[in-house]
């Protein structure tokens, strides 16, 4: 009885590998046609996409949408060879569909965040609150615009910190756009004791701001009198300047007031504590 069972389990093993392999032969065309259609693909996408690059190059777009078009088409491109691939494979289009739809409701419900931050990517294209190149401070964090792919934004930050921002925050929330306008002003706030002459600090503020070329004459600087602090009269100092030219002009403004309110005599003054003490009586 042991060898009729053993042989029975031979003739059923030797027939699944019979079928296996003939299951393989019917297959194999399907395979290499499907690995060969892979590669080529892949080849073809990397072709398109260097010509895509290559075209931008050569014609002035802005620079947003040549960094939003170059990833969609990347990924476009990868999906339809997925689906070529695919059906290569014996997957019929029409179940393809059927998977690809009931696969897609699941997912889009998993993936609403990556959803919401392609629908951010395609209202920052077609509003264009900012584009590459550009200064902007939002979600806490303030830098200059690198790359706008279809999900996320890449600013580089002052100290030349990479920070990656979902484009669905982006396009939900503020954004300060510092060069949307060629000019900006500034306000620099400087306190003066009640014994120095006014008129005096006012005027050097004015000549320095005169005297720097990158502060702008029209609309011309104006310096006034802000508040009238515990411990100094606080004189408000208003400039425009263009956006290359602003903070040139800033730290020199800062840093000439100091040296010229020492040699006009006209101290800055700064918080001190005066302690009285009742001798005994």
């Amino acid at each position: 009885m042991n060898q009729i069972k053993e042989y029975v389990e031979v003739k059923q093993y030797v027939k699944l590998m019979e079928e296996a392999y003939a299951m393989a032969l019917d297959m194999l065309p399907s395979l290499l046609k499907a690995g060969l259609i892979f590669i080529i693909g892949l080849w073809v996408v990397r072709f398109i996409n260097r010509m895509v690059h290559r075209f931008f190059l050569k014609k002035d777009y802005d620079l947003t949408l040549e960094s939003f078009l170059q990833s969609f088409i990347n990924i476009s491109l990868k999906g339809i060879l997925f689906v070529l691939v695919i059906t290569q494979l014996g997957v019929k289009s029409s179940s393809l569909v059927a998977v690809v739809g009931a696969a897609g409701l699941a997912i889009g419900l998993a993936l609403q965040g990556s959803l919401a931050n392609f629908a951010g990517g395609v209202l920052i294209l077609i509003f264009k609150p900012f584009k590459v190149g550009d200064w902007i401070e939002a979600q806490g964090v303030s830098g200059k615009v690198k790359d706008i792919s279809i999900f996320t934004t890449k600013i580089n930050t002052f100290g030349n910190q990479a920070a990656i921002i979902p484009n669905g925050n982006l396009s939900n929330h503020t954004i300060v756009n510092y060069n949307i306008e060629e000019t900006r002003r500034d306000k620099i706030t400087v306190g003066i004791s009640y014994n120095s002459n006014i008129k005096d600090a006012k005027d050097i503020l004015l000549r320095i701001c005169d005297t720097h070329q990158g502060i702008l004459k029209d609309p011309a600087p104006v310096v006034y009198v802000g508040n009238l602090a515990d411990s100094a009269v606080e004189l408000s100092l208003r400039f425009w300047a263009k956006n290359e030219d602003f903070w040139d002009a800033h730290f020199h403004v800062m840093e000439t007031l100091k040296i010229e309110f020492d040699a006009a005599g006209i101290e800055i003054p700064f918080p001190q504590r005066v302690i009285h003490t009742l001798g005994n009586k």
